[in-house]
Order: structure tokens, then C-alpha cells, then sequence
């Protein structure tokens, strides 16, 4: 009986001891895993932190950045808008040069035609004969002397504008004869391609439409640069369309819309455009 006795406790203290040796090797697997825990959340912690940090000069990077880009923006604007003002400033040195050119030139075309007409100083006059009632008699008005070439005197301008003057007067022919002699006498002016337009216009005025389409054909071909051209396409087209050619008329008309978009010249184009127009779709 009492080795039972013996025999039961040794088994219960063996039980006992067994059961207890899990358990700490548990709890031992458990606080090594909270420090783990523990640490990565640690870790976790300091990442956050450094993330920020990241953040923070990755923030001011970008601003220092946007405010370089600003600069650079604004040096660029300060460069164009000096470049954009030099370039005007460059347009009206060359207008002016150009201008300053074309008075020179028309001034020496008057000064050359001067020339040719007036006597050489200290030349001999030819000698007339006194012949009664001739220009050598001292009682007769002496004969004046043959008019310059054009028959308007030495200066092309004063030539120019008598000629105009006719056509403003409406002396349709007389305006014609005085341009064209205006091109004969002085072929290289500057307002020889002003003449041919006149010449145009004063067919036109004269209800010769087919002339003057010949004579604004004559500006198109022979002056490409003429500052008549919007003038000179637009009553082309005009008179094209008097003489019953629409489809050149239009031509004429769009070709003035398409080159010279802000004259008022591509106004009326537009207006004539708008009558043939309504004319077409009239039943």
C-alpha cells in the first residue's frame, strides 16, 4: 500500500513537472515577440520621422525650385519685351531710312532734270539774227524757250501734280496723256507706279473698264511692291465686275481680303464680295 502511495506521487510530481516546462517556454516565445514588437514599432517610428524630414525638404526644395522658375520666367519676359521693343525701335530706324532714301532719290531726279534744263553756266547764247518781227529784233518779245520734257517743267513732283490736278478736275484724257508722259520723262521716280494707277483710275472714271483693268493689270505686273496694290486689286475687281467677268471680280476681291486683312480697302472688298453675292442667289 504505501509503495503505491510512493508510486502515485512520483507519477504526479512528474506530471507536474511536465506541464510546466511548456508553459515557460510559452511565456519565453511570448516576450520575445513583444520585443520584437516593440522594436519594429521603434523602427516604425523612426522611419515616420525620417519621412517627414523627407517631406519637409522635399517641400522646400519645390518651393526654391518654383521661385527659380519664376525668375528665369520673369528674365525671360524682361528679355523678350526688350528684344520686342528693340525690334520696333529697328522697324522705325528702317522706315525712316527707306523714307529718307526715297526723298533723296526724288530729290536728285529734280535736280538732274534742273540740270538738263538750265543753260551751262558762262555758255555763249546762240546768236540771233535780227530779223524784223523776229526774236532777234529789240522791238519784238523775244521767243521763250522750249518747255522741259513732259511738257510740266524740271521737277517730277510739279509734273505729278499737274497731272493729277486733270484727273481731280475729271479731264479724264488730259490726266491719261500727263501720267503717261510722267513715265516716259522720268522712268525712274519713285511715284511711277502711282502714275499707272492713275491711268487706271482715270480709264475707269471715264466708264473705260477695260482700260483700266489693262492699266491695273500694268501696276500688278510691273510694280510687285507698290503700295497701291490694295487699291489697284480692289478696283480691278470692281471694274471686272462692271464688265460683267464675276468670277475674276471675286478673285480680285479675295485676294485683297487674304493679303491686306486690316486695310479699309479689304472692307470694300468685303462689301463688293457681299453684292455679287446677293446677286447670285437672286432667282
Amino acid at each position: 500500500m504505501r509503495r503505491s502511495l510512493t508510486l502515485l506521487c512520483g507519477v504526479a510530481m512528474f506530471l507536474a513537472l511536465s506541464s510546466a516546462a511548456p508553459q515557460a517556454a510559452v511565456n519565453k516565445d511570448h516576450q520575445q515577440m513583444m520585443a520584437d514588437i516593440r522594436m519594429i514599432q521603434q523602427q516604425n517610428q523612426a522611419l515616420q520621422a525620417q519621412l517627414a524630414a523627407l517631406t519637409d525638404l522635399l517641400r522646400a526644395v519645390t518651393v526654391k525650385l518654383d521661385e527659380q522658375s519664376g525668375g528665369i520666367r520673369k528674365g525671360f519676359a524682361d528679355q523678350k519685351t526688350l528684344v520686342d521693343v528693340l525690334g520696333a525701335d529697328l522697324r522705325v530706324v528702317r522706315e525712316k531710312v527707306d523714307e529718307t532714301n526715297v526723298r533723296l532719290s526724288s530729290l536728285a531726279q529734280e535736280v538732274d532734270a534742273i540740270r538738263t534744263t538750265q543753260p551751262q553756266a558762262g555758255a555763249p547764247s546762240p546768236a540771233t539774227p535780227a530779223v524784223p518781227g523776229g526774236a532777234g529784233d529789240p522791238g519784238v518779245a523775244p521767243v521763250p524757250p522750249p518747255a522741259a520734257p513732259g511738257g510740266f517743267g524740271a521737277s517730277p513732283s510739279k509734273a505729278f501734280e499737274a497731272a493729277r490736278a486733270d484727273y481731280f478736275a475729271a479731264n479724264w484724257p488730259l490726266a491719261i496723256q500727263g501720267f503717261e508722259s510722267f513715265i516716259k520723262t522720268f522712268p525712274k521716280s519713285d511715284m511711277i507706279d502711282d502714275a499707272q494707277y492713275y491711268i487706271g483710275e482715270s480709264h475707269f472714271g471715264a466708264g473705260k473698264y477695260r482700260d483700266a483693268v489693262a492699266a491695273y493689270d500694268r501696276v500688278i505686273a510691273a510694280y510687285p511692291t507698290s503700295n497701291t496694290l490694295p487699291d489697284t486689286y480692289y478696283k480691278r475687281g470692281v471694274a471686272l465686275n462692271a464688265l460683267g467677268q464675276i468670277p475674276q471680280a471675286r478673285e480680285s476681291y479675295e485676294f485683297v481680303i487674304k493679303n491686306y486683312p486690316n486695310t479699309d480697302t479689304a472692307y470694300l472688298a468685303k462689301q463688293g464680295l457681299d453684292r455679287i453675292s446677293k446677286i447670285g442667289k437672286r432667282p
